[in-house]
């Protein structure tokens, strides 16, 4: 997990399919076809003391305010 997500007290969900990278094998690094998973893998499991880290995809998603919420104004 970002240590800045850590120390700001965040759970973190990061969404499997919905990736920005760019090809840098040019410098060494694997491509993108390879670093999209691995870094999927990575934060599948990740926890800090208190905080928990996860993935999903984006068809899992929902924006919808419960319609207790008391920022529900319809």
């Amino acid at each position: 997990m970002d240590d800045s997500v850590k120390t700001r007290g965040y759970d973190t969900i990061l969404v499997s399919d919905a990736h920005t990278t760019e090809d840098m094998t040019q410098w060494g690094a694997p491509p993108p076809e390879a670093v999209i998973p691995h870094t999927n893998l990575y934060w599948r499991n990740q926890r800090a003391p208190g905080r928990a880290g996860g993935v999903i995809e984006s068809s899992e998603i929902d924006l919808q305010l419960p319609s207790s919420s008391p920022n529900n104004q319809s």
